[in-house]
C-alpha cells in the first residue's frame, strides 16, 4: 500500500511549508481587496468599521470555519476537496437521482475552480504590478506599460513550469513567511496610530453597516469576498502536507490578515484620499523599504500563482484518472516526487487564457468587478455537500454547516450583480471544462454501449477451441481490458475472428479505486489454457509505472495489443466526444509503454 501523508514535518517545518504552498492566494488578497471595495463607497468612520468587520467575520465563517474546521474533518486517506466530497457521500445515498446530483455538483464544483485558475493568476500579478506606481518616477506609467510586464511575469512562469517545482518549493515557504511577516508588521505600525480600529472586530459592526447600506451593502459583500478566495485551497491541498500543518499554519496567516486589514482600515481613515491602499500604507510605514517590498509582493503573487497552477495539474490529473476528463499527456518532472507532474497541453492553454484575461479586463480593479462567482459558487457547493454528509452521519456539524451555507449562498446572490460587469467571464471559463466533463462522461457510457462487448464466459468458450488447433505463436502477448469480466470488441475481433493467439495471452486491467492512494493486484492464473487475468487496483492519485508492475508479476511480454475505437455518428455532442478522443493519447501512449512493442487495432462504432 503506498500512501502520501505528510503529518510528521516538525511544528515550524510544516507551517512554514503550508505557507508556501497553500497560503499564497489568500495571503495575496490584501494586495487588492479594500482597494476595490473603497472606490465604491465613501471612507467614513462608520462605513470604515463596517466593512473590517465583514472581512473579519467572512475570514471566520467561511475560511475557519467551512474549510479548517468543518471540511478538514472530511478526508480520505488524508486527502480532501470536491472529489473526495463527492466519492464520501456518494457511498452514503441510495437512490440514483441523488447520486447523479451530486456528481453534477461535484463536476461543478471542479469546473469552477478550473475556471478561477485563470483569473487568479491574472487579478493577483496585475494588482502587484501596478504598485510600481508609487515608486519615485514612475507615478505616470501607462496601464499598457502595467498590462506588459504583468504578462511577460505571467508567460514566464508557465514558461518554468516544465521544469518542475521541486527545486524552488524549499524557497516558497520561506518567503511567504517575509510576506506575512511584513503584512503584520505593517499593519501593527499603521494601528498605533489610530489603536480604536481593532474594535472593528466586532460583528455588531458588520450587521450594522448591512442594515443601514440596504442594496449598496450586497454590492459592498460581492467584493468583501475577495479576502477569502484562495480559503478552499486548505482542503483541496490537504494531501500535500496533512491537516494540522495547514491548520496551524491558518491561524498565523488568519492573525497577520486581520492586522493588515485593519491597519490598512486604520490608513483609509487618515488618508480617506488614498486609491491604492496597502501600497500607499507600505509607502508611509516602510518609507525606504517601499522598494524591496513591492518586489517582495509580487514574488509572492508569483508563489501564489504557482501554487493555484500546480493545484490546477492535480485536480485535470484526479479527472483523468477517475474517468471524468480526457486523456493527456503527462510528463513527471521529478525523480524522487511521483506527484510532481507537468501537463503541457493545460499550462499552455491556462498561459494564454492568463494573458487573455488580463488583456480584456486591462486593471485589477475591473477584474475584481468580475471576481468572486466561481470562488462563491465553489463555496456553495462544498457547504452543501458538507451539510448533506454531516446530516446523514447525525453529527452536530450538520447544523454549522447549514449555517455556513447560507452565508456562502448569500455571498453567491451578492455576486450575481458582477455578471453585467463581466461576472459572466467566470461562467465562460468554468463552462469549457464543465463541457469538457459533460460529454466526455456521457460520451464514454453511450460508446460502451454501442461497442456490445462480449461476456468473459462466451469469449473463454470459443477461445479454447482456438488454442488447442496448436496454430500459437510464440512468447507472450498482452491485451490490455477495461475489466476482468467483459470482453472490449477489438480482443475478441483480434483473437477470435484473426486467430492473433500466443504461447500466453494476458489480459490486464487496471482499475481506479475511490480511495486516493492504494495499490493492489490480483492474477488468476491458468483461466483458460495459456491465459491469465491480470488485474491492478489503484488509487485515483496514485501514478503507476505499468512495466515495472508487469516485471514484479514475472510478465515479459512480446508484444501489445490495444483498442482503438473509430467513431462514426451524425449526432453533434458525439462529434466532439469523436475529436477528444482523437486528440488524447491512448492508454498505452498515457502509461508510456514501450512504442516497439505496441500494436493497435481499430473497432469501427457507430454511436
Amino acid at each position: 500500500m503506498s500512501r502520501h501523508r505528510n503529518e510528521d514535518y516538525s511544528f515550524w517545518e510544516g507551517i512554514v511549508k503550508a505557507m508556501g504552498l497553500v497560503f499564497g492566494d489568500i495571503g495575496t488578497s490584501p494586495i487588492y481587496t479594500l482597494t476595490v471595495i473603497m472606490a465604491l463607497i465613501k471612507p467614513t468612520e462608520s462605513n470604515v468599521f463596517g466593512i473590517l468587520s465583514l472581512i473579519v467575520w467572512t475570514l471566520i465563517l467561511l475560511v475557519t470555519i467551512e474549510y479548517a474546521w468543518l471540511a478538514m474533518s472530511l478526508e480520505r486517506d488524508g486527502q480532501g476537496g470536491t472529489v473526495v466530497l463527492k466519492e464520501i457521500l456518494v457511498k452514503l445515498l441510495k437512490s440514483n437521482r441523488q447520486i447523479a446530483f451530486v456528481s453534477f455538483l461535484s463536476f461543478l464544483g471542479i469546473s469552477l475552480i478550473l475556471g478561477d485558475g485563470v483569473i487568479t493568476p491574472a487579478i493577483t500579478i496585475l494588482s502587484a504590478v501596478e504598485g510600481m506606481r508609487l515608486v519615485p518616477g514612475l507615478a505616470g506609467m501607462h496601464q499598457w506599460m502595467i498590462i506588459l510586464i504583468a504578462a511577460l511575469i505571467a508567460i514566464s512562469l508557465f514558461f518554468f513550469q516544465y521544469k518542475g517545482t521541486d527545486k524552488v518549493a524549499g524557497a516558497f515557504g520561506p518567503l511567504m513567511v517575509v510576506w506575512f511577516i511584513t503584512l503584520a508588521v505593517s499593519g501593527i505600525i499603521s494601528i498605533q496610530s489610530l489603536p480604536g480600529v481593532i474594535k472593528a472586530v466586532n460583528p455588531l459592526y458588520a450587521l450594522s453597516f448591512l442594515m443601514h447600506n440596504g442594496i449598496a451593502g450586497g454590492l459592498i459583500l460581492s467584493e468583501v469576498i475577495l479576502c477569502a478566495t484562495g480559503g478552499e485551497a486548505l482542503y483541496a491541498d490537504m494531501g500535500h502536507l496533512g491537516k494540522r500543518p495547514i491548520i496551524r499554519a491558518w491561524y498565523f496567516v488568519f492573525l497577520a490578515l486581520v492586522i493588515n486589514y485593519l491597519g490598512q482600515g486604520a490608513f483609509i481613515l487618515r488618508h480617506p484620499e488614498a486609491q491604492n491602499i496597502l501600497f500607499g500604507m507600505f509607502r508611509e510605514e516602510l518609507n525606504i523599504l517601499y522598494i524591496p517590498t513591492l518586489i517582495l509582493t509580487i514574488l509572492a503573487t508569483v508563489i501564489a500563482s504557482q501554487s493555484l497552477i500546480s493545484g490546477v495539474y492535480s485536480i485535470v490529473y484526479q479527472g483523468i484518472t477517475t474517468r471524468i476528463m480526457p486523456w493527456l499527456r503527462i510528463s513527471y518532472t521529478s525523480s524522487k516526487l511521483k506527484s510532481q507532474i507537468y501537463l503541457g497541453s493545460v499550462n499552455w492553454s491556462l498561459m494564454v487564457a492568463v494573458v487573455f484575461i488580463m488583456l480584456v479586463f486591462r486593471r485589477s480593479e475591473n477584474l475584481a468587478a468580475a471576481y468572486g462567482l466561481a470562488v462563491t459558487g465553489t463555496m456553495t457547493i462544498t457547504g452543501i455537500m458538507m451539510t448533506m454528509i454531516f446530516s446523514r452521519l447525525s453529527s452536530w456539524k450538520a447544523p454549522v454547516a447549514a449555517m455556513v451555507t447560507v452565508v456562502d449562498a448569500a455571498f453567491l446572490i451578492a455576486n450575481l450583480n458582477k455578471l453585467s460587469h463581466g461576472g459572466y467571464w467566470s461562467l465562460i471559463l468554468a463552462a469549457i471544462p464543465l463541457a469538457t466533463i459533460l460529454i466526455w462522461t456521457s460520451g464514454q457510457k453511450a460508446l460502451y454501449h454501442a461497442m456490445c462487448p462480449m461476456d468473459m464466459k462466451s469469449f473463454i468458450g470459443r477461445y479454447e477451441k482456438l488454442y488447442e488447433r496448436g496454430k500459437r505463436l510464440e512468447g507472450t502477448a498482452l491485451f490490455f481490458n477495461r475489466t476482468v469480466d467483459i470482453v472490449h470488441p477489438y480482443l475478441a475481433h483480434c483473437i477470435l475472428d484473426s486467430g492473433i493467439i500466443y504461447d500466453r495471452n494476458v489480459l490486464v486491467s487496471v482499475r481506479r479505486t475511490d480511495e486516493p492512494y492504494g495499490l493492489a493486484t490480483e492474477i488468476y492464473r491458468n483461466r483458460a489454457s495459456g491465459m491469465d487475468l491480470l488485474e491492478f487496483w489503484a488509487g485515483y492519485r496514485e501514478v503507476l509505472d505499468i512495466e515495472s508492475l508487469l516485471k514484479q508479476n514475472d510478465i515479459e511480454e512480446r508484444v501489445i495489443f490495444y483498442g482503438v475505437e473509430d467513431i462514426t455518428t451524425n449526432n453533434f455532442f458525439w462529434t466532439v466526444f469523436a475529436m477528444l478522443k482523437r486528440l488524447a493519447p491512448t492508454f498505452v501512449q498515457f502509461y508510456k509503454l514501450p512504442a516497439g512493442k505496441i500494436q493497435g487495432v481499430v473497432t469501427r462504432v457507430e454511436m
